[in-house]
């Protein structure tokens, strides 16, 4: 059990991880109780974001917080998927205005009109890059066709291969399928 003066320093240990975010569930398995995060907030330093979700204030801005709190928002089972995964990784040069999240089942919270959910019903394999659950690279270009020029997929077909997120073989059937 930690102690009271202590429960600040718990979440905030947990949010550096997390872009700034802890969720009352992830608090609650760290030793704080449910009923002291909206304590903490009235005090200060940190706020409610979304229901069970706070963000830490003085956790340092990141180019990566905002598909963080996509995924957090979207909930358990949730990943980055199409030109959102490209974003996040900074390939074929989108700045896409929604992050696109997949779920896995039938999702209804209340999300602000950066974030577009997508049901998936089929199994997906993912990964985690910057340590947020998302599709895989391949994948993600792939799931591209049509909404990006195919001359753009190519390059960030080349980049990913070139930086290691992608494996010959990913890139090899990415580039035959986008010809």
């Amino acid at each position: 059990m930690v102690a009271g003066g202590k429960y600040r320093d718990v979440v905030r240990e947990i949010a550096l991880d997390q872009y700034g975010y802890v969720t009352t569930k992830q608090a609650a398995e760290a030793g704080v109780p449910a009923v002291e995060l909206p304590k903490l907030a009235a005090r200060g330093g940190l706020e409610n974001v979304a229901y069970g979700l706070y963000r830490v204030l003085d956790v340092p801005p990141s180019a990566f917080e905002q598909f963080a709190e996509a995924l957090f928002r979207a909930g358990e089972g949730s990943y980055l998927h199409g030109d959102s995964v490209l974003a996040l990784l900074g390939l074929a040069d989108v700045n896409p205005r929604r992050i696109r999240v997949a779920v896995r089942k039938r999702a209804r919270p209340k999300l602000p009109a950066f974030i577009e959910l997508t049901l998936v019903k089929r199994d997906v394999v993912t990964t985690r890059y910057e340590g947020l659950e998302s599709q895989r690279v391949a994948e993600a270009i792939l799931e591209c066709r049509g909404r990006i020029e195919r001359s753009r997929l190519l390059g960030a077909a080349d980049e990913a291969r070139r930086e290691g997120l992608v494996t010959t073989q990913e890139w090899q059937r990415v580039r035959k399928e986008l010809r």
